[in-house]
């Protein structure tokens, strides 16, 4: 087959598409990515085709979302968000054009969700779901994307009303941007007010779900072409050496305490470095601090912490006490995978649920929003991270677990199964 992926956002947005891309070119298909500019040296190092979106989420980033980022407000983020997309639309839909002739799928989640459903219509190929967190309604928990009330459950009904809330927060974000692409340039009718979720169900189309079972059991309310295969990691690229002066730092004494936020923007880098520094002369650790897309940025680090840029997580990791991070999907797996504990800071987003689900589960500290990061309360998280043995035992026992699946394989086999015959 060939196979168009399509895959925005930040790098832990796009990595596992990444390696799901690599899983099937291993597997004999031809596979293209539809993706930002800034993902063009990744896509490629391991083989796969790579197509531009159009423009770069590191700068747009920077330059539209620096000052709301921080205040975890999602629906001031989404307007932001949906103003970029209609100004990507036009070129992603004429990129997309020239990425998806002659594939036999197109498979996206969030970020391609719009762009590769009209695709797909326009040229007639079929569409496949594949999400990194749950999408699909249940009554069994809330809506990922949803605002959630500390401390307060909901109710199976509002559960599942939540989820068609986070479905509709997503769509009407994309709508107008969606409706351009559609009439300027595919020639094609504007979509639904409401979105395709009503049609997409009632086709009863296979959905794939990129992360494990055991972090987040499919609910029993959910059909059974829907399926939970086990995270999509991306092991680095063939030939890929660890700088040395990181190896000799891991060397030269205990385990250090990971942090970095990611793709997270901070308006005041230098505020969040000292922050840092003290949480972590309060409780001895050595660490290592990854600059990020935030910048952490701090002049005469001392020599107990290392500052690295791009680190392969999966190579990284296992070498932690304990990460410290904001909570996406991608990162939040790695975490897991290592088998170490979690302490996570979310922004905004889907962050919070993946940092409750990190606490339910016993393997990380209760999250420490972003607003709430005090120098007091990540002294704390990173003591009960490193010495708490209970919380220790959780973390290798699930990621034993993790490390045992074959998230790649179960997906590239679901694929191949739902293959349209010629």
């Amino acid at each position: 087959m060939q196979i168009t992926i399509i895959a925005g956002g930040s790098r832990g947005d796009v990595q596992p598409y990444v390696a799901l891309g690599k899983g099937l070119k291993e597997a004999g298909h031809t596979v293209r990515v539809l993706a930002p500019q800034d993902y063009q040296d990744l896509i490629t190092a391991y083989g796969l085709e790579f197509f531009d979106m159009g423009g770069g989420v590191k700068t747009m980033a920077q330059s539209q979302m620096q000052d709301i980022v921080e205040q975890g407000n999602i629906l001031k983020i989404l307007a932001v968000t949906g103003q970029g997309a209609q100004q990507l639309a036009l070129q992603s839909a004429i990129n997309g054009l020239v990425a998806c002739q002659g594939s036999d799928m197109i498979l996206a989640g969030f970020t391609g969700l719009s762009n590769g459903l009209a695709l797909a219509e326009k040229l007639g190929i079929p569409f496949l779901q594949a999400y990194l967190m749950p999408f699909t309604p249940t009554s069994e928990f809330p809506g990922v994307l949803t605002p959630q009330l500390p401390q307060t459950r909901l109710t199976p009904w509002a559960n599942g009303w939540s989820h068609r809330l986070a479905q509709q927060m997503m769509w009407q974000m994309l709508r107008s941007a969606d409706n351009k692409a559609r009439t300027q340039i595919l020639q094609m009718a504007p979509a639904p007010f409401w979105g395709p979720f009503a049609s997409l169900q009632r086709e009863s189309q296979p959905i794939i779900y990129g992360y494990s079972p055991q972090v987040i059991p499919p609910p029993a309310d959910w059909a059974d072409y829907i399926h939970v295969t086990g995270y999509w990691f991306l092991e680095p690229p063939a030939g890929w050496e660890p700088p040395s002066d990181l190896v000799n730092f891991l060397q030269a004494g205990p385990p250090p305490v990971y942090v970095g936020f990611g793709s997270m923007l901070s308006r005041k880098p230098e505020e969040t470095a000292d922050l840092v520094l003290q949480a972590l002369a309060r409780t001895g650790q050595r660490a290592v601090l990854s600059s990020g897309w935030g910048g952490l940025k701090k002049e005469n680090f001392p020599t107990t912490v290392f500052i690295v840029g791009s680190i392969p997580h999966s190579w990284l990791f296992p070498k932690m006490a304990a990460v410290v991070h904001h909570g996406g999907a991608g990162t939040t797996g790695a975490g897991l995978q290592a088998g170490i504990p979690s302490i996570i800071t979310p922004f905004f987003g889907d962050q919070p649920f993946w940092g409750h689900r990190v606490y339910e589960l016993g393997v990380g500290p209760k999250p420490i929003s972003r607003q709430r990061l005090t120098v007091k309360n990540l002294a704390d998280a990173i003591q009960c991270a490193v010495y708490d043995m209970t919380m220790r035992k959780n973390a290798s026992s699930l990621g034993e677990h993790i490390r045992a699946e074959n998230g790649i394989a179960r997906a590239v086999t679901i694929i191949e199964q739902n293959r349209r015959p010629k």
